[in-house]
């Protein structure tokens, strides 16, 4: 499956069980991307991220940096943003709570790009609606 394919599958906004077959997907890609970087489809990658940040279900926020620091090219077309479906400080709530070392690492990136301005004028809504007109829908 490619993003085109996805996206006429399951859309920007998916639900129910469309959104357990993307995080298959994107659990698929990631570690294909993680054994050889251009083995996974990264643009494949970023949208499952863009579907899962549309869900605003804040225990996918793991698996998308999973996907994030599969690669080079994963880190480059995943923005840090996507993180963030539920919120930012409720997603930074979340990482501080499960204290391990993946959430502390995803933690620090957070708090590093919030300071280097990242997050400025960052809404959950506007980045969905960014994202919308990225992909055209």
């Amino acid at each position: 499956m490619n993003d085109d394919e996805s996206i006429r599958r399951y859309g920007l906004h998916p639900v129910g069980t469309d959104l357990d077959d993307i995080r298959e997907l994107l659990k698929d890609h990631t570690e294909r991307e993680r054994r050889s970087q251009g083995e996974g489809d990264t643009e494949l990658m970023k949208l499952c991220c863009v579907q899962l940040f549309n869900a605003g279900v804040t225990e996918d926020v793991l698996l998308i940096w999973d996907a994030k620091t599969a690669s080079m090219d994963a880190a480059c077309s995943i923005d840090v943003q996507l993180l963030c479906g539920r919120g930012l400080t409720e997603t930074k709530t979340y990482l501080s709570a499960l204290g391990t070392p993946e959430a502390e690492a995803a933690l620090e990136r957070l708090l590093e790009c919030e300071e280097a301005g990242d997050f400025e004028d960052f809404g959950v809504e506007e980045y969905s609606a960014r994202y919308a007109d990225y992909y055209d829908e």
